[in-house]
C-alpha cells in the first residue's frame, strides 16, 4: 500500500488495520510488520491536535502549551484470514514496555508514548479485553499499571519516505524497544498453573452446547454472569468452565487468550466464538443471534425480512404456551391472545408486558409500526389497528422468529 492511500485510510478488500505506537516508530514497525499475517506496515503520526505533522515538527512541538503532540505511530493492516486482531495485539504488548508513560527506552517524549488507535468499536473492545489480560501478567511479574493511550483513531498521518523501512535501510540504526519480557499469558498456561480439569464433553448436550470459559478474579467474568447468565432462558444450554482447555473429547478451533470467552460448539466441534465481555449486551445477542439462526431466520431478524405467508410453522398452532425469542428464550406472547387473522401470518392482540418494544417504520413506502423483541432487538413483524377485542390490535408476527414451549 502506498501512503497516499494510507494517508486516506484506505484497506484493501479483505484486510483489516489497526493503529499502534510503541515507542520510535523505526523499530515498532520493525518488529510489527514481521508477525504471521501482517501484509502492511507503515510508520506515521497520529493522535495530535495540529493537522499534517512532519518528523520536525512533532519534535518541535514537545513541551509547547496547548498543543498535544502526534504519537509516532504504525499503521499495521493484516490478513484476517491468516492472524486475528488479537494475536497482531499480542505482538505489541509484548515487543514494548506499555507502562513507561511519556517515553520507550532512552526515547523520552509524548510523541513516544504507548498507544492503540482503533477503527471500530469491535477493535476497542478487543485492545481493552487483551490491556486486561496483559496488566495481570505485568502485575504477577512485578511491572507497574499499563498506561497505553487506547483511543478511535482520527487521521493516520504517513510519515515522511526516509523513515519507511529505516532499519531495513540501515540495519544498525538505533531501536529503543526491548519489551518487558513477559509473555501474553495463553489459556494454557493458565490451566496448568492452576491444575483445573476441563469439563467433560460427554456430560454436555451433544446438539448446541455454549461454554463459558472463565478465569478467578476477572470481573469481565462476573460483569457477564450478572448480565447475561443470571436468568438465563435461551434455548441453547450453556455452562461455565475454570479450564481453557476444551471439554475432554472436544476440540476449539485455537487457544484462548481471554476471559470470558464464550464458545458455541456443535457436537463437540467449535463453531463460534466471543472473546470478551465489557458489558455490551446487545452485542453478545447480536453475535449468539447470527450464530444459532438459519440463513432464513437472520434474514428476518436482522434484515427486517418477511416470510412467506401460510408457510410458518407456528401459524395453526394452537396448544397452550408460550411464544419465545428463539435466541435469547425471553417470553413474548402467551397462546392465549393469539387469533386466526387469516392473514397468512400468526397473529396476536396483545404481547406480554415489556416484551417488545415498536418503532416507525416507513421501508417499502408504507407507514407501518414495527415489532421486535426487547431482550434481543430482533425484527419480529408490525403491529396493526385492525384487531379483535380487548386490544384492537394485530401482532403480525413472522412464525420463523419465534420458538414455541408448551405449558
Amino acid at each position: 500500500m502506498n501512503a497516499q492511500a494510507a494517508a486516506d485510510g484506505a484497506t484493501a478488500e479483505g484486510l483489516e488495520s489497526i493503529v499502534v505506537g510503541m515507542g520510535c516508530f523505526w523499530g515498532a514497525e520493525k518488529r510489527m510488520a514481521a508477525l504471521p499475517g501482517v501484509v502492511d506496515a507503515i510508520s506515521g503520526y497520529a493522535g495530535g491536535s495540529f493537522p499534517d505533522p512532519t518528523y520536525e515538527q512533532v519534535l518541535a512541538a514537545e513541551g509547547k502549551a496547548g498543543v498535544r503532540n502526534h504519537a509516532e505511530v504504525v499503521k499495521v493492516t493484516f490478513d484476517p484470514a491468516q492472524t486475528s486482531l488479537e494475536q497482531v495485539l499480542v505482538g505489541f504488548w509484548e515487543n514494548h514496555d506499555p507502562t513507561q508513560g511519556d517515553r520507550q527506552g532512552n526515547d523520552r517524549g509524548s510523541n513516544y508514548r504507548s498507544v492503540i488507535y482503533f477503527n471500530s468499536e469491535a477493535q476497542q473492545r478487543t485492545a481493552e479485553m487483551t490491556c486486561s489480560v496483559f496488566q495481570q501478567a505485568l502485575t504477577k511479574a512485578g511491572f507497574g499499571t499499563i498506561t497505553t493511550e487506547i483511543a478511535a483513531l482520527d487521521r493516520f498521518y504517513p510519515a515522511e519516505d526516509y523513515h519507511q523501512d529505516y532499519l531495513l535501510k540501515n540495519p544498525r540504526g538505533y531501536c529503543g524497544l526491548g519489551g518487558t519480557g513477559v509473555k501474553f499469558p495463553s489459556g494454557v498456561d493458565r490451566a496448568q498453573s492452576a491444575e483445573i480439569r476441563p469439563l467433560d464433553g460427554a456430560s454436555l448436550s451433544q446438539g448446541l452446547q455454549l461454554v463459558v470459559f472463565e478465569s478467578e478474579h476477572c470481573p469481565f467474568c462476573e460483569l457477564f454472569r450478572q448480565e447475561i447468565l443470571q436468568g438465563w432462558q435461551a434455548p441453547t444450554p450453556i455452562t461455565t468452565s475454570l479450564s481453557p482447555l476444551a471439554p475432554k473429547g472436544w476440540r476449539i478451533k485455537d487457544p484462548l487468550w481471554a476471559t470470558p470467552t464464550i464458545v458455541l460448539f456443535d457436537q463437540g466441534q467449535e463453531r463460534e466464538r466471543h472473546t470478551g465481555y465489557n458489558g455490551d449486551r446487545d452485542g453478545f445477542w447480536r453475535w449468539l443471534g447470527y450464530a444459532v439462526l438459519s440463513d432464513e431466520e437472520r434474514r428476518i431478524a436482522y434484515q427486517s425480512g418477511t416470510e412467506r405467508p401460510f408457510t410458518g410453522s407456528l401459524l395453526d398452532n394452537k396448544k397452550p404456551g408460550t411464544y419465545v425469542d428463539p435466541v435469547t428464550g425471553a417470553a413474548l406472547f402467551r397462546s392465549d391472545s393469539k387469533f386466526d387473522s387469516g392473514s397468512g401470518w400468526p397473529s396476536f392482540f396483545q404481547p406480554i408486558e415489556g416484551a417488545v418494544t415498536l418503532h416507525e417504520d416507513s421501508s417499502h413506502g408504507m407507514a407501518r409500526t414495527e415489532v421486535r423483541s426487547k431482550s434481543s432487538g430482533i425484527h419480529l413483524g408490525h403491529v396493526f389497528s385492525d384487531g379483535p377485542p380487548p386490544t384492537g390490535k394485530r401482532y403480525c408476527i413472522n412464525g420463523k422468529v419465534m420458538r414455541f414451549v408448551p405449558d
